[in-house]
């Protein structure tokens, strides 16, 4: 099992930046797909990034040069560096780990935290 918490959330201009972090429980933390959603107001929850087990990461095309996602095995904590930060990406963003096959859905992840709200303004 998987207990995790987010933080770094906070608000900021537009073209500023934000680190978040995602503490994650549990001695398996190294052997978990690791990823960062995000939900607006209205919206369905969307992938952001991935950092699966053996380091691979991917991003979604609104977010590619933008953000950058890291883990350290270590501490037990994943990391999403946002950059050059747009209104468009004000949301609550989801800390989530699993094991699932197609990682840019929400349905390859078993745990998820409570969110962190990140609000950009123009």
């Amino acid at each position: 099992q998987a207990h995790l918490v987010e933080s770094g959330g906070g608000s900021v201009q537009a073209g500023g930046s934000l680190r978040l972090s995602c503490a994650a429980s549990g001695r398996t933390f190294s052997l978990y797909t690791m990823a960062w959603f995000r939900q607006a107001p209205g919206k369905e929850r969307e992938f952001v990034a991935v950092n699966t087990w053996n380091g691979d990461t991917d991003y979604a095309d609104s977010v590619k040069g933008r953000f950058t996602i890291s883990r350290d095995n270590a501490k037990n904590t994943v990391y999403l560096q946002m950059n050059s930060l747009k209104s468009e990406d004000t949301a609550v963003y989801l800390c989530a780990a699993g094991d699932g096959v197609v990682l840019t859905t929400v349905q390859a992840y078993d745990y998820w935290g409570q969110g962190t709200q990140v609000t950009v303004s123009s």
